[in-house]
């Protein structure tokens, strides 16, 4: 066997996939696609709002489990490009999904108050897993000074956290869907406090 050969043969282990292996690979990204779905559903947005030094591992730990359950063993390109594509076709499927059949409602945390009128929302801190130095440093992130110039600060499903200050309009129409807006909206004034 000259050395072409043997290169060749590597290339091709390296390269190419067992074709009984193809579903296994289909279905393990599936699987951990809907696991991480759950997950999120659980766990909330938090994760994806303010990465902290652990929220990071997790994350990076995640990408690394799931990458190694979807590629099996041993990896290959083959692998990787099937489970790529398996994942990007299940979010194009359920991007779809979400547009008519309104599934996002199921899958989607829902907004959360995490402060109003200048006051953190404990409830919402905790329905959340957001910290008092989470909502500090995402103040401090827009350029707010003082608990006082929020009127209200919403964790979205994205991860994203929306702040709107004091002294603007706010139409309750924006609140309706945000989780703990309703009591507070029709409460009597607070005073602020840190």
């Amino acid at each position: 066997m000259t050395w072409i050969d043997v290169l060749v043969e590597h290339a091709q282990d390296q390269i190419y996939i067992v074709p009984y292996r193809i579903p296994i690979v289909i279905f393990s990204a599936v699987a951990i696609y809907f696991v991480f779905l759950l997950l999120m559903k659980i766990f909330g947005s938090r994760v994806l709002a303010s990465m902290s030094a652990s929220d990071a591992v997790v994350i990076i730990m995640f990408g690394a489990v799931a990458g190694r359950v979807i590629l099996g063993h041993p990896p290959t390109l083959a692998t990787g490009i099937i489970g790529l594509a398996t994942l990007m076709a299940m979010q194009a499927l359920f991007g779809i999904l979400r547009a008519k059949t309104g599934i996002g409602r199921i899958l989607d945390r829902e907004p959360i108050l995490l402060m109003f009128d200048g006051v953190v929302v404990r409830n919402g801190l905790q329905k959340s897993h957001f910290t008092y130095d989470d909502v500090r440093t995402s103040l401090r992130n827009a350029g707010i000074g003082a608990f006082a110039e929020v009127q209200a600060m919403i964790l979205e499903p994205s991860g994203e956290v929306s702040i709107i200050r004091a002294g603007t309009k706010l139409d309750p129409e924006m609140l309706r869907d945000v989780r703990g807006a309703e009591e507070l909206i029709a409460a009597p004034k607070q005073e602020p406090r840190a």
